[in-house]
């Protein structure tokens, strides 16, 4: 980041930071593997606490996308998954072209997994960021799966980790319309003296 003599930040930033948007729908066209490799290059920059990095990467791209869609479905009761199943191939397998899991260990001491899911949080920023920055939409999902021992067990995250986040990845059309946000001074509580 650049600061000008006064302490204002570059508006770049500033303008990546208030367009980046959730994408939901995903247009199919093929995300190349150097794009994704430089978002996670780049994103690993995000602050952490203690002298390691808390994190870890599973992704699945090109004909691994079936591997995540048959983890999801495996979470799914049958009727839930004859229901959703043709969906969830066309959206996991064809549309989005990358799902990335962010997995931190399962630290019992309540300070240290706080530490750790703080840094890990920070870092998906950082990818939805970079990627809104190479115009790749980004969906931060927080899902049931997220916490089902079958998931884990399909998607090779081991017994003492946890996922801080599912990305979604993929190019898009359409960019959704912004939310409103509440004012800071409706949310600032300050001390002066």
């Amino acid at each position: 980041m650049k600061l000008n003599h006064t302490g204002d930040t570059n508006t770049d930033l500033v303008s990546v930071i208030r367009e980046r948007r959730t994408i939901r729908d995903f247009n199919g066209q093929p995300l190349e593997r150097e794009v994704l490799l430089d978002i996670l290059e780049n994103a690993v920059w995000a602050p952490f606490h203690g002298r390691r990095e808390p994190w870890r990467f599973i992704l699945f791209t090109a004909g691994g996308r079936a591997r995540f869609a048959d983890a999801v479905m495996d979470t799914y009761s049958p009727e839930l998954a004859d229901k959703w199943s043709r969906w969830a191939r066309k959206q996991y397998c064809e549309l989005i072209q990358a799902h990335l899991l962010v997995v931190i260990e399962a630290d019992p001491r309540q300070k240290y997994w706080e530490d750790a899911f703080s840094a890990a949080s920070a870092l998906i920023q950082n990818i939805q960021l970079l990627a809104w920055e190479k115009h790749v939409g980004t969906v931060w999902k927080t899902n049931e799966w997220n916490l089902d021992p079958a998931f884990y067990m399909k998607a090779g995250i081991q017994s003492h980790e946890r996922i801080v986040g599912t990305l979604h990845l993929g190019y898009f059309d359409k960019t959704p319309k912004p939310k409103a946000r509440t004012p800071v001074k409706d949310l600032l509580t300050e001390f002066t003296e």
